[in-house]
């Protein structure tokens, strides 16, 4: 009698893209779709697609940041501060110099600030949640004392072509978001560093023992937030052409509620960057169809921490589910 010796099961990789996070974060989003489709005329329109997706790229940005902090099992409470005191940092350098030299100046004020913090935290081994808090209040503070408690306007008028430009019909803020989200994608995927921050995230002292560069890439993911906190800033004030200290209040709310939404783990260690696009999207999708059913903005803030919750909600039961199987 011979011994059969069984066919071993291939993969299939189909059905490991539909079990996928990814795959059912984009089910959601197309269901919400045809949810606000119905319940207003105008969503679907081409008019209202683009409105959605320039609503996009303010918090999309950001939220790439973001992604990168809560990766590591960190969080950025300052990234809105941030977004505030770099916009009345690159309204005063616009004053002085030309667009090319202001807005790096910007952006560069932005990654200090992110460095101070990693620094704090992945050094000294400081709470995230508090570092961030200090920070957000010393840069609320700082907008005030360098705008003079008021808004700066006549910004350069060339600026808005940094939004208004076109290439192929779409504006030049959606192809940035898009090349930013495809270049975050391609480093967390496909790289060393970020497989180093996931590793980070998952086990801190399990990845310091694999030889890996955990100081730096733990500081790392703060100088990106503050960075893209600055790029964003600067499509805002393209759009407005004034610099507000309040500007970016509450940004970083709506920054943790798109990459939570997206799927990733306040723990650290699991999440992806379309997840997080695909959260902006949600988001951004919930408020613009609100307003066109005419909705009152105070409830706007309900129906979001709901959509959290309940995206929490149903990834853990999803993940119950699938250990016990």
């Amino acid at each position: 009698m011979t011994d059969t010796i069984p066919t071993p099961r291939r993969p299939n990789p189909l059905g490991g893209i539909v079990r996928s996070l990814e795959f059912r974060m984009l089910g959601l989003a197309l269901l919400l779709a045809i949810i606000l489709s119905l319940s207003s005329p105008y969503f679907l329109t081409e008019r209202n697609i683009f409105n959605i997706l320039d609503q996009s790229v303010v918090i999309g940005i950001v939220a790439v940041g973001m992604t990168f902090v809560i990766l590591t099992g960190g969080i950025d409470l300052s990234v809105g501060a941030v977004f505030g005191l770099t916009g009345i940092v690159l309204a005063l350098a616009l004053k002085a110099m030309p667009i090319v030299l202001a807005v790096p100046v910007a952006v560069a004020a932005g990654a200090g600030i992110g460095l101070f913090s990693g620094v704090l935290i992945a050094v000294f081994g400081l709470a995230p949640f508090v570092v961030t808090l200090g920070i957000m209040a010393i840069g609320r503070s700082l907008s005030f004392i360098l705008s003079g408690q008021r808004s700066i306007s006549g910004l350069p008028p060339d600026l808005d072509a940094i939004v208004y430009s076109t290439f192929l019909g779409i504006p030049a803020n959606v192809l940035f978001l898009l090349a930013l989200y495809l270049a975050a994608w391609g480093y967390l995927t496909y790289t060393k560093g970020g497989r180093t921050i996931y590793a980070i995230g998952s086990n801190v002292e399990a990845a310091r023992a694999a030889g890996l560069s955990t100081l730096v890439y733990s500081i790392l993911p703060y100088v990106v937030s503050g960075a893209l906190a600055s790029v964003a800033v600067t499509f805002s004030l393209a759009q407005v052409m004034s610099a507000d200290p309040l500007a970016g209040n509450g940004l970083e709310l709506d920054a943790i509620a798109a990459v939570v939404i997206g799927g990733a783990s306040l723990y650290g260690g699991r999440g992806s960057i379309i997840g997080t696009l695909l959260g902006v999207l949600i988001m951004v999708m919930i408020r613009n169809g609100l307003n066109l059913m005419g909705v009152s903005p105070f409830w706007q803030g309900t129906a979001i921490g709901s959509i959290i919750i309940i995206a929490l909600l149903a990834e853990r039961l999803i993940n119950m589910r699938s250990a016990r199987g």
